[in-house]
């Protein structure tokens, strides 16, 4: 396996800076194709089984959610943010510039933290990433910083696509909730979105591109987990 450091250059090397397109005033580093850049990573640094380069784009829930965050700002400002599943780190990033206390972008993919710390770099903030799975763990954001405690709010973009994923992420978002956090889910419809459970809160027109999506402009919506009935 390789250091952060690689991780780092071949990013710098396969991607780069554009403005997400539903929150221009942000920028993040993106490949213009998932299945090129997956194939070059695993060839080129012999790390063969690799998740595919979620964080080398910006997707439609996560750009919805940002741009929700950047124009209800009092969502966050003030509160210790957790980007869940962060990708790329745009919400998390989104979270900052919208005055959070803290925002912590968490990413089981260790080339998601690469990217997460480079973005935030790229858009002059500070983002505490932890290369971890949180789900089935304590809610404490990991860390020491000053502000440390639970996840005020919880930002939560594109993780509803597979169905033992969805599941344990609803668990988890469910505690969260149950402990006085506020639930915010960017999601253009996928698979295993729990519709029961939300309150749409906004909805967007999100430019993607075919590669990702099955559409180039992808209908999506950010919502509120509510309780259960």
């Amino acid at each position: 396996m390789r250091d952060t450091e690689d991780r780092t250059a071949f990013i710098l090397d396969n991607t780069r800076p554009r403005p997400v397109p539903l929150c221009p005033e942000i920028t993040v580093r993106v490949a213009d194709e998932a299945l090129p850049l997956w194939r070059k990573t695993e060839e080129e640094l012999g790390e063969m089984g690799l998740p595919p380069p979620f964080w080398a784009f910006a997707w439609a829930g996560g750009q919805a959610l940002a741009r929700y965050v950047l124009d209800h700002p009092e969502t966050v400002r003030g509160r210790r943010v957790l980007d869940l599943g962060a990708g790329s780190g745009l919400v998390a990033i989104a979270a900052m510039r919208a005055g959070a206390a803290r925002a912590t972008a968490t990413d089981p993919d260790r080339w998601a933290v690469a990217a997460i710390g480079l973005n935030a770099a790229l858009n002059g903030v500070r983002v505490d990433v932890v290369a971890a799975d949180l789900l089935d763990g304590p809610l404490d954001i990991p860390g020491d910083a000053p502000e440390g405690g639970a996840p005020e709010t919880i930002l939560v973009g594109d993780l509803f696509y597979e169905k033992p994923l969805a599941g344990r992420v609803l668990r988890f978002l469910d505690r969260c909730r149950d402990a006085g956090a506020t639930v915010l889910i960017g999601d253009p419809g996928r698979s295993y979105l729990p519709r029961e459970r939300l309150e749409k809160l906004a909805e967007h027109g999100v430019p993607t591109t075919r590669a990702l999506e099955d559409a180039e402009i992808k209908r999506t919506a950010v919502w509120r987990l509510v309780a259960q009935a």
